[in-house]
């Protein structure tokens, strides 16, 4: 598909308008293997982004990162019945190697809670060992049936925590302080607004005590389960014989916690900022914040005008700045592309900052700044610069947060409605409705088989509706709790 053809209008078709994007962004591409993809160098870029604040933000919560085999002995997985029930269905097994039948069969890493906690189990004698703090960045492989860049392959990049504790109360902080990092790190870089709550039982991690999630609200009025953070109980060390020494000198079963984020924060990117004009990349994000498109006639022209853009990239993009102070700059000098072109190019992609500089513009001492999310132009001395960038890019970001904040809040519901109502609201635009629950499995299955909409989660105090709800949207009955319904990915 060539660059110069429109992209579908997310109002004509959302999902059309997601797959054309980010084939025609670069972001990714079909594998030869179906249900896989190829992740892209600008994909892969935004990866790294999110890798490294993550990473940081791990570190600085204390964990620490190592590395568990990708194949796991099949018989693993059945020690946790509840665990291997959910994703026996979602397994690839290796059956042979070295052109042998294997004598146990091997599970391809669907997750890792079975073999990191029979290493924890070798490595942990005393509550002195504890706690154990690991994360794992790596890939994982779910067969899944229906697939779609990012949001759902059959193999993704993620990264798994997996924790061990000595108490309950220990395992609980962790898996709701992990929760709270995934929200800040959604806000502050993927400028995606999240609520967050525990999952129902029926939506709870396979096998965990109680699930945590951040949701996000894409530009579809769906959701987008984007993080989870589980608190698993005592159910892996159980069935591993994770045992310690307590204080007391009796022997324990060690308190585990998981949680992850993917590759599917990606899509979540996209489809909570793009644009029918292509990508708008938040600069936190951005592998290119600024692309300097010089302009020029002549030959003498281009060589003023390239010199100069290649010597603001070299000031302002020097790795000889402080991190925090280095821009990531891209001149496009490319010959034999118009200027216009150039510029749908990188709008497509999402830069966030374009900066044009032609013979009239050094003439002048200046330059045309054009902003990515408001498409904005104003000129720019090129003196400010140093200054100017870095404020415009802090601006954008804020700014993408603010524009996400308040279309999710303008299509949430939180005032009573029907359950008639509720049904019309799911076959329209859709979006997040608070209401009271009863708390009866049945009718959280009844909603989901008649609507297509799920509970998202029980969300925290901090985002529920200032008076509780007292009765249960759909039967009446006294609400044990108040709730977020929605369609989602």
């Amino acid at each position: 598909m060539s660059d110069d053809k429109k992209l579908t209008s997310r109002a004509d078709d959302f999902s059309a308008w997601y797959n054309e994007l980010v084939l025609r962004a670069e972001l990714a591409d079909y594998s030869p293997v179906r249900g896989c993809m190829v992740i892209r160098p600008l994909g892969y870029g935004v990866w790294e982004r999110m890798q490294r604040a993550l990473d940081d933000m791990f570190k600085a919560t204390g964990h620490v990162n190592a590395y568990f085999p990708l194949f796991i002995p099949e018989s693993f997985l059945s020690k946790e019945a509840e665990h291997v029930e959910g994703f026996a269905p979602e397994c690839a097994v290796v059956t042979h190697g070295g052109g042998k039948q294997l004598e146990e069969r091997l599970v391809v890493r669907p997750t890792s809670e079975t073999i990191i906690y029979s290493m924890f189990a070798k490595w942990v004698q005393s509550y002195r060992d504890l706690p154990l703090l690991y994360n794992q960045w790596a890939n994982v492989v779910r067969w899944e049936m229906r697939t779609r860049l990012f949001l759902r392959t059959m193999e993704f990049l993620w990264q798994e925590g997996h924790t061990a504790h000595a108490t309950h109360d220990e395992a609980e902080e962790e898996a709701r302080r992990m929760l709270g990092v995934y929200r800040t790190f959604m806000e502050e870089y993927i400028a995606m607004p999240v609520i967050t709550g525990q999952k129902t039982d029926a939506e709870k991690f396979a096998g965990a005590l109680r699930t945590y999630a951040c949701e996000a609200m894409m530009q579809d009025n769906k959701a987008l389960q984007a993080g989870t953070s589980h608190n698993l109980g005592q159910n892996f060390a159980k069935a591993f014989d994770l045992t310690f020494q307590n204080e007391a000198g009796e022997q324990a079963y060690a308190w585990n916690t998981s949680w992850g984020v993917s590759t599917r924060m990606v899509g979540g990117m996209v489809m909570t900022h793009g644009d029918d004009n292509g990508l708008r990349l938040p600069p936190r994000l951005a592998p290119i914040q600024v692309v300097i498109v010089p302009i020029w006639k002549t030959d003498e022209e281009r060589t003023a005008t390239v010199e100069k853009a290649r010597a603001i990239a070299d000031d302002l993009g020097s790795f000889k700045r402080l991190e925090h102070e280095r821009i990531r700059m891209h001149v496009d000098d490319r010959v034999g592309i118009k200027p216009g072109a150039k510029y749908y190019h990188w709008e497509l992609r999402g830069i966030p900052l374009r900066l044009e500089i032609g013979p009239r513009d050094l003439a002048s001492n200046q330059c045309m700044l054009v902003r990515r999310d408001t498409r904005e132009k104003t000129p720019v001395s090129l003196d400010a610069l140093a200054t100017e960038l870095p404020a415009r890019l802090e601006a954008i970001q804020t700014e993408m947060l603010q524009t996400a904040r308040a279309r999710m809040e303008a299509n949430s519901i939180r005032e009573r409605i029907s359950y008639d109502r509720f049904k019309e609201v799911m076959e329209g635009d859709g979006g997040f409705v608070y209401a009271g629950w009863c708390g009866d499995p049945a009718v959280e299955a009844q909603v989901k088989a008649e609507t297509k909409a799920t509970i998202r989660v029980i969300p925290d105090a901090e985002f529920r509706t200032p008076e509780a709800p007292t009765t249960c949207m759909v039967t009446g009955r006294p609400a044990t709790c108040e709730v977020v319904w929605a369609k989602a990915y």
